[in-house]
């Protein structure tokens, strides 16, 4: 069985809430699905294991959140070229958050990325419950 790892920070919740939908998908194709707060991986040792990693961040004043920044410096020691990859964000004006993420994960890190970034202002409205899981869908389509 594929095993996915989701890493997020979040400023309100809403960017935990889509973590927790594109867990959901992912888990509906058989995957399992570790899912963390930035703020508890310590070490790229961590990042370990994994077939498939989502990570994401809200967008607050055109930026991701400071401690995904951290994250990803770290990440970039922990050998994920030619891993499965997706990036999502939550936001409110702009969504430069998860399109930094999924450029830093494809570019700089070397990953097999799904076609775009997640971002979605709410998980609840305009259908974004099902987007989330469909991007879970899609990266478990990659593991197979």
């Amino acid at each position: 069985m594929p095993q996915a790892l989701i890493v997020y920070s979040t400023r309100t919740g809403e960017t935990r809430n889509i973590a927790e939908l594109i867990a959901e998908g992912l888990r509906f194709s058989a995957v399992e699905v570790t899912l963390k707060d930035v703020t508890e991986i310590k070490r790229e040792t961590e990042l370990a294991g994994f077939d498939i990693y989502v990570f994401g961040s809200s967008t607050y004043h055109g930026e991701m959140m400071d401690r995904m920044k951290t994250f990803l410096f770290l990440a970039e020691r922990a050998e994920l070229k030619g891993k499965i990859g997706g990036a999502f964000g939550s936001f409110g004006w702009s969504g430069e958050a998860a399109e930094r993420i999924f450029n830093t994960m494809k570019n700089i890190y070397g990953m097999d990325m799904v076609s775009s970034p997640l971002m979605l202002k709410f998980s609840s409205i305009d259908g974004g419950i099902k987007v989330a899981q469909a991007y879970g869908k899609e990266l478990a389509g990659k593991a197979v």
